[in-house]
């Protein structure tokens, strides 16, 4: 059977179509959609930012008549969830594009994305799995028995672009109120013994890992170690860049050139608060934890 998953992020629309039965991926894409942008901390979703995600269902509902896909997943996540009028999009896609999207809790997204980086990282080692979206990120702390802990925080990327006006380059008061604003909302989480090992989850993760190696990510299922001292070069290195050099920069998908500082100080703020010694990344994240499950 054709079956495919359709991951509704806040920043980022993600589509995997794959043989179920084989477990081959038979194509993939994403589309910048900004669900989040000019809304999402006010609980809504603006009229732009739907009919961007519209446009983007309707070419991926394209790609999946092409390949014969029999079953279509879509799951919806942080933005979605919070948006007192998420129903306006959901019904007009239901309705035109016959495709119904299941809105999830931040719960079981962190199992959904356990359930994808499983499949890359056999966890012999405890981890500390890190998954950045636009909305929220998810910390799912696993060993080789399964998820020990899971937590959802609403400290998404588009969420603290949107709540602070941030200089260029950032200057360090915007890096302090970036850091008390995770102090305020994830201390109890990290007051707990963690592992040493973060698995960082596809996206932002992928676009670290080019900027440490210049080579296109592409580890076909398999989890790859990366050098803890050249990774936290990187990041320092991108909180402080100006967005010119983002901009500039081929391995910042058009996406993340304005968030990709936040989502650095963030990788850099657990580094720390968790003691990491050892940094993962995974190709896998929630699409494969709803496809292959």
């Amino acid at each position: 059977m054709r079956r495919a998953v359709i991951d509704l992020g806040t920043n980022t629309f993600n589509l995997l179509i794959a043989d179920t039965q084989t477990r081959q991926i038979l194509f993939q894409t994403k589309i910048g959609v900004a669900l989040g942008l000019g809304g999402i901390n006010e609980k809504r979703l603006s009229s732009a930012a739907q009919e961007r995600a519209f446009l983007a269902l309707h070419n991926f509902k394209q790609h999946c008549a092409q390949y014969n896909v029999t079953q279509i997943n879509a799951i919806g996540t942080s933005a979605l969830r919070d948006a007192t009028n998420a129903d306006e999009l959901l019904n007009r896609v239901e309705q035109e594009l016959q495709i119904n999207i299941e809105v999830i809790t931040g719960q079981k997204e962190a199992q959904l994305i356990y359930n994808g980086v499983r499949l890359t990282h056999d966890f012999a080692n405890p981890g500390l799995i890190m998954d950045i979206g636009g909305g929220s990120t998810e910390f799912i702390c696993a060993n080789q028995d399964g998820p020990q802990q899971m937590a959802s925080f609403d400290i998404g990327v588009s969420r603290l672009l949107q709540l602070y006006d941030f200089q260029d380059p950032y200057s360090s008061e915007d890096i302090e109120r970036v850091v008390a604003f995770l102090n305020q909302r994830c201390a109890a989480f990290f007051s707990q013994t963690m592992p040493s090992n973060l698995i960082g989850a596809s996206g932002s993760f992928e676009t670290f890992y080019e900027l440490v190696t210049r080579e296109v990510f592409n580890t076909k299922g398999a989890a790859v170690r990366i050098d803890a001292s050249e990774f936290k070069f990187m990041l320092d290195h991108i909180i402080c860049s100006t967005q010119a050099e983002r901009n500039a920069n081929t391995h910042i998908i058009e996406i993340r050139k304005r968030m990709a500082p936040l989502a650095a100080i963030k990788t850099r703020w657990v580094i720390k608060a968790a003691q990491i010694k050892n940094i993962y990344i995974s190709p896998y994240s929630l699409k494969e934890g709803v496809l292959f499950s």
